[in-house]
């Protein structure tokens, strides 16, 4: 024997306001997580000044600037890396020359003034200095817009020649992105849409609001190795100011010749007036260090490099911000697959299958879940749909009145009838099994009619 499945009963639908919201939110969610993927890939991807090694000369990483240093050594200059504000300034004291510093939010606030204290003929560059920088330095700069991020541009974009002979000789370079600007009665160069500005100060200096050209990943992409070269360049010597932390306060001290002293120890003590010159006998700290071999000042002889973890710096950048955009992507993947939106649509069985495994199946899902309760409703249920035309009563008859219909056909009590019809869930599956027996013989008794014989069984 066969049957066919199909639903017993509907299911109602949720409210048209509960199916309105899903098509809000969920959209709603979709455009959430993808600006939250786009600023953790953007997060990712912008240096982090603060770091170590972040436009270092002697860092080989993306945001490295050995590139760079490589590039000037190869045009004849001298690179002196110095980790110590104060011994940069004394570098470059003998004469005039280019003081580089890639991190100025890393230089202490008591130092910053004065950056700009060099010899006639020098230059001070700074890489996207922040306004308390600009302030501390007194310069007349203030900065104004800031891209979300760095943009290529020619010097001449904002439509006003530029007069700063090495941008104009490099071109298009990445150096838009944070601006700066002027005020119209003072004397300054201004190119890159404000990306570069130069100003006769005290001391000549050039403000870049990027350090795209000056990095290793970035460094020949359009016109930035020329801009760098030549923002750097020239018959002065370099020193370049490598900062690996934020710097800590200087100690000063008053010498016979009144030139400054200090100390840059933790503890304070003041060391001898000639460390970190040239030609000193005193001990420079750790760029003068001879413990490698190398001689004071050589930015070959830095020190330790900060380690890193080698599976981070197998795979670039863009790979990890894809890996994550994946992982989140699988993860709403996983929660729309576990939760349907929309109301379940009961669906007739696409084959035919036989009415034993049907119920075979069923009893065991029933059986796995514990569901007492429901198996018992439903064979209730199904007792009172064969009992019901029998007793020629309809299907909303009282329970009262069926118990009692039941009582007088089968010659069981009343209460007897109306406990096995509309009794309470049974507590084990022993009590399960003996009410689905007792409903079995009931509907047997009543759906026999009393000149049929009794062994004949009902006439399904």
């Amino acid at each position: 024997m066969t049957s066919t499945v199909a639903p017993t009963s509907a299911v109602g639908h949720p409210p048209r306001r509960a199916r309105r919201r899903h098509r809000v939110l969920i959209p709603l969610g979709l455009a959430l997580l993808l600006i939250v993927a786009t600023l953790v890939a953007h997060a990712v991807d912008q240096p982090d000044p603060t770091d170590p090694g972040f436009l270092s000369p002697v860092a080989t990483g993306d945001d490295g600037g050995s590139r760079l240093a490589e590039a000037l050594r190869g045009q004849g200059m001298t690179v002196r890396r110095e980790t110590d504000t104060l011994r940069a300034l004394l570098a470059a004291r003998p004469g005039p020359a280019t003081l580089f510093v890639p991190a100025p939010e890393l230089v202490h606030p008591d130092t910053v003034a004065a950056l700009d204290n060099l010899p006639a003929g020098s230059r001070l560059v700074l890489v996207d200095p922040s306004r308390r920088v600009l302030e501390g330095l007194g310069l007349p700069v203030t900065p104004g817009d800031r891209r979300w991020a760095t943009r290529a541009t020619s010097p001449d974009a904002d439509g006003h020649p530029c007069a700063l002979p090495e941008a104009a000789r490099a071109g298009t370079a990445a150096a838009d992105r944070q601006r700066y600007a002027t005020p119209a009665s003072w004397s300054s160069t201004s190119c890159y849409a404000g990306g570069v500005v130069r100003v006769a100060w005290r001391t000549e200096v050039v403000v870049i609001g990027a350090g795209d050209p000056f990095r290793n990943d970035r460094i020949d992409e359009y016109g930035n190795r020329a801009l760098a070269t030549g923002l750097l360049g020239g018959p002065r010597p370099l020193v370049w100011l490598d900062l690996d932390g934020p710097a800590p306060a200087p100690t000063f001290g008053d010498s016979s010749d009144g030139e400054p002293a200090w100390s840059p120890s933790p503890d304070g003590s003041a060391g001898p007036k000639g460390d970190g010159q040239p030609g000193s006998g005193g001990q420079p700290g750790r760029d003068g260090d001879r413990r490698d071999g190398g001689q004071p000042g050589d930015d070959r002889a830095g020190g330790p490099q900060p380690h890193q973890n080698p599976l981070w710096a197998a795979f670039p950048v863009w790979f990890w911000a894809l890996l994550v955009q994946l992982a989140l992507a699988g993860l709403l993947m996983v929660l729309w697959r576990a939760r349907r939106l929309g109301p379940p649509v009961p669906e007739p069985l696409p084959v035919t299958v036989r009415s034993a495994e049907t119920v075979l199946g069923r009893a065991r899902l029933y059986r796995r879940a514990g569901a007492r309760g429901p198996v018992a409703e439903t064979l209730r249920a199904a007792a009172l749909d064969r009992l019901l035309p029998r007793l020629n009563l309809p299907p909303d008859a009282p329970p009262a009145e069926v118990a009692a219909r039941v009582a007088a056909r089968t010659g069981l009590a009343p209460d007897r009838a109306a406990e096995l019809l509309h009794g309470d869930e049974p507590a084990t599956d022993q009590e399960l099994l003996e009410l689905a027996r007792a409903l079995d013989r009931l509907t047997r008794t009543v759906a026999t009619r009393p000149d049929d014989h009794p062994t004949e069984g009902d006439p399904r």
